[in-house]
């Protein structure tokens, strides 16, 4: 099955990748990595959540909106891939970096992240495990719960 059928038969889908709201673009392709750039938990133009993790939002949430930051990422990596490219394409996931809006004394940022990596090991396999950055964080854009940052390999 391809990612996308993956993702599909959990009841997940791929979004248009965001549009960036800076002097930046969602992904670079160098070679054969792409990065992203940094993708919070946005749904229908809309964050899932608000707020520092657990005080404001609680770790089921922050988890769910890793999960959808992630599917961000992957929107982003298909598209610097280009008109009509499909995740098949992507060799491996090298790397997550998930920043979590941690309320003070919060050190649960790896539990947070594991939905992330789980949605990639879940979507590609074998080629969806990653090395992995988890960190608490003072303060996120637009008061995001989770922030999360992508670097995969593509085929040529």
């Amino acid at each position: 099955m391809t990612p996308e059928e993956n993702l599909q038969k959990l009841g997940l889908e791929l979004p248009p990748a965001a549009k960036p709201l800076g002097a930046y673009v969602s992904a670079v392709r160098s070679g054969n990595l792409v990065f992203t750039a940094g993708q919070v938990p946005l749904k229908d133009g809309e964050l899932l959540a608000k707020g520092k993790v657990p005080t404001d939002v609680p770790l089921d949430v922050a988890e769910a909106s890793a999960m959808q930051a992630a599917l961000n990422g992957l929107a982003a990596v298909r598209a610097a891939l280009g008109e009509g490219a499909t995740l098949e394409r992507v060799v491996r996931v090298v790397r997550v970096n998930v920043f979590v809006n941690s309320a003070p004394g919060f050190t649960g940022q790896a539990r947070v992240s594991n939905a992330a990596s789980e949605l990639m090991v879940l979507a590609f396999g074998e080629a969806g495990r990653h090395s992995r950055c988890a960190v608490g964080a003072a303060e996120l854009p637009l008061n995001a719960p989770v922030e999360i940052d992508l670097v995969v390999e593509v085929s040529p």
